[in-house]
């Protein structure tokens, strides 16, 4: 499990643009976002049929894990879905895993966002009253003014609850359509709503944020169950083989997210399951006992020698207890085993390029760029490009690189400086050179823009004096 390499500012700059109605989530939390290959390729595998009978394109839709404990999801423009790890962890079955995926994909299809929706419609309200009590004082009648201006917030927030749980209503029926026409029951929903009814007895304060902006009420689970219930696919039960995918899903989000002793104790060594076994070797490895992670995570490999995950957190370990040399083996493997994986590639790469061995950085860069081709907004990729492009003395593209980086997170300025850097010590005419111009355009800049650059810069290459601005 990797901390976020992907969309770090690009996320954070669409969480902002959040729409009322949808879960909220702030920039830090579009920051504790992580990346793990085998719980997304899961994921996707569950939620991409429902995506498609959804009428959604799957590669269009980025599904987000956010490290963070409170039970929330969000769908932001941008056709972004945001899963915290707490709620994927008091989900009791993955079919109301999957039903919140489609409730979350109906709010994306339906086009729920802050201009089209809850903020817009409790605003009319909220000023209609403050002025009619603008009217009521202007008239003479100061008492009765003074409560509809009071009053004012309270019935913008009605009005907005009531427009949110429209839209909320909308998104069920959306997603337990999809559920249904990809061959999926619409049950699991229902049971996750339910077993968080009493939520809403709470305050907001005590209340999970995902049910501040899913606001519940008993007409609206009825609805839905019935809803549901008329569907041919209500009473299919998860397969063993998807009951054990989300057993393994919690066991590792718990092994990397809770402390190793408390892993350890919810994971007994009595405890045999794979999902058990591999919590325990994770919790071993972040608790410093190195060999016995690896002896663990050994007699894995031993049952399952094609799993591709177990070579990745074999070369994770290595890699973290300071032995580049030794991850690389376990790092290519998994590559082999999921070359179209490109967080697996970065693993490899990273481990050759700490290896400071000059003779391996060939093969890190074609890595990177295999990488950064299949995930072009991948900032780490781009980072460890630009390191080992510098390592080899290659500044033009370590800067082009640096540029990518820059680019793909959203930090239009820094994109431009280092693109217009790396322009000056390409080839002019070169597919580098060109894509240099590419991300100063891109960026916002214009031609009379660079053209001012190349003046200032000549000006200090004969040594005369710039005019401050």
């Amino acid at each position: 499990m990797n901390w976020l390499s992907r969309t770090a500012f690009r996320a954070t700059g669409v969480v902002a643009a959040m729409g009322l109605v949808l879960a909220a989530a702030s920039p830090a939390s579009a920051q504790n976002a992580i990346r793990d290959t085998e719980i997304e390729g899961i994921i996707h595998e569950w939620a991409d049929p429902v995506l498609v009978a959804m009428g959604l394109e799957p590669t269009e839709v980025e599904i987000l894990l956010i490290n963070e404990n409170d039970l929330n999801a969000f769908a932001t423009r941008g056709r972004i879905m945001g899963v915290n790890t707490g709620l994927i962890l008091r989900t009791r079955t993955a079919n109301e895993l999957l039903g919140v995926l489609a409730h979350e994909a109906g709010h994306i299809k339906n086009r729920h966002t802050l201009r089209d929706g809850a903020q817009g419609a409790g605003m009319q309200p909220m000023l209609m009253t403050m002025a009619l009590g603008a009217l009521a004082i202007a008239a003479g009648a100061p008492q009765a003014g003074a409560v509809l201006l009071g009053n004012s917030q309270y019935f913008g927030t009605l009005s907005a609850l009531r427009y949110m749980t429209h839209q909320e209503g909308e998104a069920d029926n959306t997603g337990a359509r999809a559920l249904e026409n990809a061959g999926e029951s619409g049950r699991g929903l229902v049971s996750f709503f339910e077993n968080f009814r009493s939520q809403e007895v709470f305050s907001d304060a005590r209340r999970y944020p995902y049910f501040r902006s899913h606001p519940l009420s008993s007409d609206r689970i009825e609805n839905l169950r019935r809803f549901v219930a008329e569907q041919s696919n209500y009473d299919r039960s998860d397969s063993p083989e998807r009951v054990a995918q989300h057993a393994l899903i919690l066991a590792k989000i718990h092994a990397f997210m809770d402390e190793p002793n408390q892993t350890l104790r919810d994971y007994p060594e009595s405890d045999v399951s794979l999902p058990g076994r591999y919590a325990r070797s994770i919790a071993w490895y972040r608790d410093g006992q190195t060999e016995r992670a690896l002896t663990a995570v050994d007699a894995l490999l031993s049952e399952q020698p094609e799993n591709p995950y177990f070579w990745e957190l074999r070369g994770q370990i290595l890699f973290e207890e300071g032995r580049p040399a030794e991850a690389i083996g376990a790092h290519q493997r998994s590559v082999e085993l999921r070359p179209d994986a490109p967080l697996l590639r970065i693993n490899l790469a990273h481990a050759l390029i700490e290896t400071h061995d000059p003779a391996r950085l060939d093969q890190a860069i074609a890595e990177l760029k295999r990488a950064t081709a299949l995930e072009n907004d991948n900032t780490m990729g781009w980072r460890l490009l630009s390191q080992a492009y510098a390592s080899q003395g290659r500044e033009g593209e370590a800067r082009l690189a640096s540029a990518e980086m820059y680019f793909a997170g959203g930090a239009e300025v820094q994109a431009t400086q280092f693109a217009l850097r790396a322009r000056d010590m390409l080839e002019p005419g070169t597919a580098e050179w060109t894509r240099a111009m590419d991300i100063v355009f891109a960026s916002g800049a214009t031609q009379q823009d660079v053209d001012e650059v190349d003046r200032r810069n000549n000006r200090r290459d004969r040594g005369g004096v710039i005019p401050a601005g």
